[in-house]
């Protein structure tokens, strides 16, 4: 079924932005809206096309167009869960404010600490670094078979005018990530930083995001899941209001069809409470429901899903740390959850014919979906089989936790090893090689140009450290 969208640029909204979309939602005759894996807002019955005025700066993406592409983004993460020390709220903001025009493609930024957000499912995956203001980039173009590592890191406001530059090179036809970079390199003047250690993503258990939690000294934050995915309107219009008087100016969704508010003032704790209560709003669901990952507006995923969590219930089975998707088949799709139950294509001539749907079910290597390697355990197995497989699945996750070290990005980091660097001055032409150092200076073998001391100069012309130029990077 095809659904409008509504771009929600890193998944953060304002709750007077928010409150915006509600009315036009409510002008529309919907009583609910929902999120999507994106971090957009979808809306789930027909939506008219709306005039101008009406949209405001808000970008609607209807089912007959094709561009519009929100960008994810792990801020929904910070302040809350695991984080990069040096990547802030307000250092995410900066760089999603760069992005000015709509994005053609897929663009994640996320940051590797935390697991909430998945961090390989765009076209562009731009990863925190442990060096401060500078990415990893993993590329995957649409018609790429795998994905590759960009050769360089990359600093926080270079992001954007990467990506578009990016966006007009991908048009053309046999693009390679090598070719890729020196088109890049050749278009712009950005600040890179030599790789000079892989990616490191660390595996933590998938993380409990809901209710009311403890944030810092003084404040809280609330995450809010529905069953069904339909978030009532009248129910965010309240909301938003409650926002307003405690100052809180972002609401974040998550890849998770759920969302967060961050910064809930402590003497407000008792009113947002009172407020949830009054509503009936559970937030006590286990994380045996919250772990699962739906495409929208789908009823039979629904109906499978809540079949079996409520058997795994009953056999009393823990899936912490652990997630689950439901998916029609599409072995070419990106895929970002532990385990995976795909539901199988009916032949077109058997349509008219009551058959039993049979799903396949696979698991990521190690249970970890960061390495982006799904094994196939089960195939064409009724539903009524998938309990058991999923018990005996969970059962081999907990046997084998801890033994291995996380193996994300595994097959990337052949790619990754340490580079080196050649500088050259600008003055008389020489060269500094990180692989053969500066003898004449007892500068040893493979030290980094950056981490030459400031003192060091030319041992040919004794030009300042600052007159080299990087002249190319190179595989060790």
């Amino acid at each position: 079924m095809e659904l409008t969208r509504l771009i929600v640029k890193g998944g953060v909204i304002s709750p007077g932005e928010l409150q915006e979309v509600v009315n036009i939602a409510l002008e529309e005759g919907l009583d609910s809206i929902s999120f999507g894996s994106r971090q957009d807002i979808i809306f789930p019955k027909g939506f008219k096309s709306l005039d101008k005025t009406t949209l405001g700066k808000h970008h609607f993406v209807y089912p007959d167009q094709k561009s519009g592409n929100n960008i994810v983004s792990s801020y929904v993460s910070t302040d809350i869960f695991r984080n990069t020390n040096w990547l802030t709220g307000n250092r995410f903001l900066y760089v999603l404010e760069e992005f000015k025009e709509q994005p053609k493609l897929k663009v994640n930024i996320t940051d590797p600490k935390q697991q909430l957000v998945p961090l390989f499912t765009g076209h562009l995956n731009f990863i925190a670094s442990e060096h401060e203001d500078y990415w990893y980039l993993y590329v995957r173009l649409p018609k790429w078979e795998k994905m590759e590592i960009y050769p360089v890191l990359l600093y926080s406001w270079d992001l954007a005018k990467i990506y578009y530059e990016i966006e007009k090179i991908s048009e053309e036809e046999f693009i390679d990530i090598e070719m890729l970079f020196a088109l890049v390199s050749e278009a712009l003047d950005t600040n890179n930083r030599t790789i000079d250690k892989p990616l490191n993503i660390p595996f933590y258990p998938f993380p409990y995001y809901e209710g009311m939690n403890r944030m810092g000294i003084d404040q809280y934050w609330l995450g809010l899941y529905w069953r069904n995915n339909l978030y009532d309107l009248d129910f965010l219009k309240e909301m938003c209001d409650l926002c307003f008087e405690c100052k809180i100016g972002k609401i974040c969704i998550t890849p998770w069809k759920s969302f967060i508010i961050k910064g809930i003032p402590k003497d407000r704790k008792l009113e947002w409470e009172k407020f949830l209560g009054k509503r009936g709003i559970n937030v006590r669901h286990s994380l045996l429901e919250l772990n699962w990952h739906l495409p929208v507006a789908t009823e039979w995923a629904l109906n499978l899903k809540t079949f079996l969590v409520r058997t795994l219930d009953q056999f009393d089975i823990s899936t912490y740390g652990l997630n689950f998707g439901i998916s029609e088949y599409n072995r070419d799709g990106h895929y970002f959850t532990s385990i995976i139950i795909e539901k199988n294509e009916l032949p077109t001539a058997l349509e008219s014919i009551k058959i039993r749907d049979t799903y396949n079910v696979l698991f990521a290597k190690n249970f970890d979906p960061n390495t982006r390697e799904y094994i196939v355990h089960s195939q064409d197995i009724d539903k009524l089989e998938l309990p058991t497989i999923l018990i005996e699945l969970s059962r081999k996750y907990f046997e084998e936790l801890g033994n291995s070290t996380s193996e994300a990005t595994e097959k990337l980091q052949k790619k990754e090893k340490p580079q080196l660097d050649i500088y050259q001055c600008q003055e008389c032409l020489t060269l500094y090689n990180s692989e053969y150092g500066d003898e004449t200076q007892g500068i040893p073998k493979g030290l980094l140009f950056e981490n030459l001391p400031e003192t060091y100069c030319c041992s040919l012309c004794e030009a300042p450290k600052n007159n080299f130029k990087i002249l190319e990077v190179i595989e060790n």
